[in-house]
């Protein structure tokens, strides 16, 4: 008789287990500081769910934080989302962290994990001014009220001023622990693994579908680090300077535009360099451009046109939505444009040093003919006059890119400058004499 009772049972539970339906849940993970790149894996783990219309997504977060740009675009997107997002907390969900943690559905934590201390630092820990701290209070409190959690406490994790009886005092910020976090209402539940995430959610028969990263993201997300971003800087400016200190086009412009075309084209994609950035950086060259080509000497075009090179690329790498800046850390900003500043300099620095020594040394110096042709060989000079001009003064009778010409004692001869660019008509001394062509230094 037990044995017909526990088949029928069996039988039942199959049928039951039939009955139901499978849900789909969307995993992916945030384990790394917030950026650009996480900004954009967030995105694709969002359109990816909402096109195969997921029942859930479960979020594994661990990390300490990052940009407030990039975490409010997040947060702006797990607002919208049509499909319940479940956050479980690994070990961290630190200032940015925590603000996409608050945008979540419901939280959850593992032992041991915590929330909050969202006080906006720089990289060096130091507190940033309190236009950046208002606005990031006022996401934080805003994305509470919005899931119904306690706007006060949100504000604390932000503001050391703002004292929440039975929760903070003066001068401390909040972070709360797992136990706390479910007592104030800011965590659903404590528990040690995604099915039991899923189970609390009255999900128990479901397919996890995790969010796989292609090669062609893998390459996105590496172009738009900021390391690597520097790097095309450098390649930009030292290309656009070798073109022009040689005739015609070549490979150092091509070199150029195809840095500046994988700098731009993942930033314009993932939204942070906009139409009106790109023309401010193509402007900035024609600018300079034209200052170089057809005015004479180095004057406001130039210098306008560096400065809009400049900043076309730097706010490239910022977040901003059109002309609103308000979501953009200063400390951010101002990373920015040292980042192309200083990645500027240096190549230029390079490229003058490497103008005068790639052909005098190493693999490329087989293409220069580097034999001397010694008396003593049976080589004999056809006049001394040349040797003669070294110390002469003179002046540079066209501008030199450091290469064209001077005049010297009524004289005119091909040259080139050891300082760079020089003005026409600047005076000059020759310091050299080489290949039929003096070499000038500015007097």
């Amino acid at each position: 008789m037990s044995k017909i009772l526990l088949v029928y049972v069996l039988v039942i539970f199959a049928f039951t287990a039939i009955g139901q339906d499978t849900k789909t849940v969307y995993l992916f993970d945030i384990k790394e500081e917030i950026a650009a790149p996480v900004w954009r894996k967030t995105q694709k783990a969002m359109d990816e769910a909402h096109d195969m219309d997921v029942d859930a997504i479960v979020i594994n977060m661990n990390t300490y934080g990052g940009a407030v740009d990039a975490a409010d675009s997040i947060r702006t997107r797990l607002l919208n989302s049509k499909i319940p997002v479940y956050v479980l907390i690994e070990n961290n969900a630190a200032s940015a962290g925590a603000l996409i943690s608050i945008a979540c559905d419901s939280i959850f934590m593992k032992p041991g994990a915590t929330i909050g201390a969202a006080t906006v630092v720089n990289q060096n820990g130091e507190v940033q001014a309190e236009k950046i701290q208002s606005y990031f209070r006022e996401k934080m409190r805003a994305t509470a009220e919005f899931r119904n959690r306690d706007p006060d406490i949100a504000e604390a994790m932000v503001d050391a001023d703002k004292v929440v009886e039975g929760v903070s005092e003066e001068g401390k910020i909040v972070t709360l622990t797992a136990s706390k976090a479910i007592e104030l209402g800011f965590c659903e539940g404590e528990y040690t693994s995604n099915r039991e995430v899923l189970a609390h959610c009255g999900i128990t028969n479901y397919t996890i579908v995790k969010q796989e990263l292609t090669t062609i993201d893998a390459i996105i997300s590496w172009l738009i680090n900021p390391a690597v971003s520097s790097i095309l800087i450098l390649v930009i400016f030292g290309g656009i300077y070798f073109e022009l200190q040689s005739p015609g086009i070549g490979f150092p412009i091509a070199a150029a535009i195809t840095a500046a075309f994988l700098y731009f084209m993942p930033l314009y994609l993932e939204g942070f360099a906009e139409n009106w950035e790109i023309i401010l950086f193509i402007v900035g060259l024609a600018l300079i451009a034209v200052e170089v080509f057809v005015i004479p000497g180095f004057g406001v075009a130039g210098i306008a046109g560096i400065a809009l090179a400049v900043t076309g690329l730097s706010l490239s790498l910022v977040g901003n939505i059109g002309f609103d800046f308000k979501p953009v850390q200063s400390s951010r900003l101002i990373e920015a444009f040292l980042i192309v500043l200083i990645s500027g300099g240096v190549s230029i620095t390079g490229s003058l040093f490497l103008a005068v020594k790639l052909f005098e040394s190493g693999a490329l110096s087989r293409l220069v003919l580097q034999a001397d042709q010694k008396s003593s060989d049976g080589y004999v000079g056809t006049s001394t006059q040349e040797f003669e001009l070294i110390g002469q003064l003179g002046e540079a009778y066209t501008d030199l890119r450091p290469a064209g010409k001077v005049v010297v004692s009524d004289n005119i001869y091909d040259a080139t400058s050891d300082s760079g660019f020089v003005d026409a008509g600047t005076k000059v001394k020759v310091i050299s004499y080489t290949g039929a062509q003096v070499k000038v230094r500015t007097v």
